[in-house]
């Protein structure tokens, strides 16, 4: 019995050799590559210029589509955040966010997290199990078909690999999903259009960096120093900042590019001008090349010790930030009105389903 996959798993590379492998000519390869990611067909049966055979073979050896929409919230500012469905039932949230440049799209990389950082709603689920490069693609193919239906013209243009997961704990199958976004002869996202976010998986920043990829880095910090940032992210016991440092030093003298260091300001934790000193004697060194992205925490209901910094203190942990020549901003919030952060709309959803179970 033949074992099915996600078609959109495949480069445009692979997708030729499998095809040359089975017995099809290999120009049928770019064929098919123009239905999946220009005309976005959801069955191969569409796939009109490509003969039985080709169809056929196709069909008995993947999957087109493996995403099924459950809900679908809308905010007032035009953020529109997807529950999506996976064929084995588990559940993963996609973010569509409207900018002045474009449409951005925040994708998932795994079922869960076992990172267990303290303040977020993506950890509250530990992870079940990574993402193919293919359920990575189809969220951003899925989000452009809604975008296809306002018949627009309108397309998504920036990707932030930032959503459930740990991008770098799933590091192949996210430089695969990667390389297929980029493809110019597929969706074409540009690569300095898309940024990846870790929660500083040392080891994978130094792969990251030799891959010769111009795809952004981001890197979740939250905390200046090694005592604060393990009490909020464990992962800090097995990468702590000196070993990190060193990793990004090694990524910015290879790559020459920017990072961006996010900070989520959590009242009364690492919100003072105290962490805000030591952040900047943190990044003194590579200021050149660093920028710092100050979030305004989301709270979360299962994480109550956590609040939103008061307007002031984010005030004053920029302006030091800022006279002492790091380059910073506070981020613009999207999706306030709806279950805006990462996680928090699927941990409901599952709640919600096995409140169900129990009342049957």
């Amino acid at each position: 019995m033949l074992v099915k996959s996600s078609i959109y798993s495949l480069t445009r590379q692979q997708l030729e050799e499998w095809l040359v492998a089975h017995g099809q000519k290999k120009f049928r390869a770019q064929q098919v590559w123009d239905w999946l990611y220009k005309k976005r067909v959801d069955s191969f049966e569409a796939m009109r210029n490509l003969n039985k055979d080709c169809r056929l073979v196709l069909e008995e050896n993947f999957y087109l589509g493996t995403l099924q929409q459950e809900i679908k919230q809308e905010s007032k500012d035009g953020t529109i955040k997807f529950l999506f469905k996976l064929s084995d039932g588990n559940l993963i949230e996609t973010v569509l966010m409207k900018f002045n440049y474009g449409y951005s799209v925040c994708v998932t990389t795994q079922v869960g997290c076992n990172i267990g950082c303290s303040f977020c709603a993506s950890g509250i689920l530990t992870k079940d199990r990574d993402l193919s490069a293919g359920e990575i693609v189809e969220q951003i193919v899925k989000v452009q078909q809604h975008l296809d239906a306002k018949e627009e013209q309108e397309r998504v243009s920036h990707i932030v690999v930032m959503g459930i997961g740990e991008p770098f704990d799933n590091y192949d199958n996210t430089m695969n999903f990667l390389r297929i976004v980029n493809d110019q002869k597929g969706l074409s996202i540009g690569a300095r259009h898309i940024t990846v976010s870790t929660s500083g998986l040392a080891k994978r920043i130094y792969d990251f960096a030799d891959e010769n990829m111009q795809v952004n880095l981001a890197l979740s910090l939250h905390a200046p120093n090694n005592e604060l940032r393990t009490k909020i992210m464990k992962i800090n016991k097995a990468f702590p900042l000196e070993k990190l440092m060193d990793a990004i030093d090694y990524y910015l003298e290879k790559t020459n590019r920017r990072i961006t260091f996010e900070y989520i300001l959590l009242k009364g934790v690492n919100d003072h001008k105290q962490e805000a000193q030591q952040l900047v004697q943190l990044l003194k060194d590579k200021r050149h090349l660093s920028y710092v992205n100050l979030i305004p925490y989301n709270p979360v209901d299962e994480h109550i010790q956590y609040e939103r910094s008061e307007k002031q203190a984010i005030l004053d942990f920029y302006q030091v930030l800022l006279e002492n020549g790091i380059k910073c901003g506070v981020r613009v919030e999207h999706g306030t009105d709806i279950d805006a952060a990462c996680g928090q709309l699927r941990s409901k959803q599952i709640k919600k389903d096995k409140q169900k179970a129990t009342e049957r």
